[in-house]
């Protein structure tokens, strides 16, 4: 099996292919962009952590053209404020089935399914993961998503996984000057 190397190992020629095609990441926020830890104060609080390595591969994957979408199962206010600090413009909340959500999206973006790329940590984005062209799962996410996904980061959720994907996009499309200078 021919392989390509990225700078965070290699991945199948098959990968590779499927990320060349990717007009649409779609990640859940929970154990993808945060850690899935969730820290709650006394008063209600809730305080959730992003990488900001995550936040500088979606910027550069905007300024490529592909368009970035969220679907989650919760609301939080944490999450519309970065992704409104990240210029993301699709952020869905308290979706407890995606698909629906997914296939609204591509239709209002004209894009077909192979051209979307989902990112997921637990069985509840297993059928966005199934229904796209590049099903991806972070390196500790449930075991059942893990066999069924077409990628698996090697790094975790909410530690820079969301931007080895990114890379991998870039890259696979020829964007790698897009990989210089961003911040998030």
């Amino acid at each position: 099996m021919q392989q390509m190397a990225t700078p965070y190992g290699p991945v199948t020629a098959c990968q590779y292919d499927k990320a060349a095609r990717i007009r649409l990441l779609v990640c859940d926020v929970d154990g993808v962009l945060s850690n899935g830890l969730i820290y709650m104060g006394n008063e209600g609080e809730e305080f959730k952590t992003f990488c900001t390595r995550d936040g500088a591969g979606m910027k550069a994957l905007m300024r490529a053209g592909i368009e970035i979408a969220i679907i989650t199962g919760r609301n939080s206010r944490i999450v519309s404020n970065r992704m409104a600090s990240l210029g993301v413009k699709h952020v869905v909340q308290g979706a407890d089935q995606k698909l629906p959500h997914f296939e609204a999206l591509l239709q209002q973006l004209g894009l077909d399914a192979s051209q979307a790329a989902y990112m997921g940590d637990d069985t509840i984005d297993l059928p966005v993961m199934q229904a796209c062209g590049l099903g991806v799962a972070v390196a500790d996410a449930h075991p059942l998503v893990v066999a069924r996904a077409d990628l698996v980061t090697r790094l975790g959720g909410g530690m820079g996984a969301v931007r080895e994907l990114c890379d991998l996009i870039l890259q696979a499309q020829g964007h790698a000057d897009e990989l210089a200078e961003v911040s998030a």
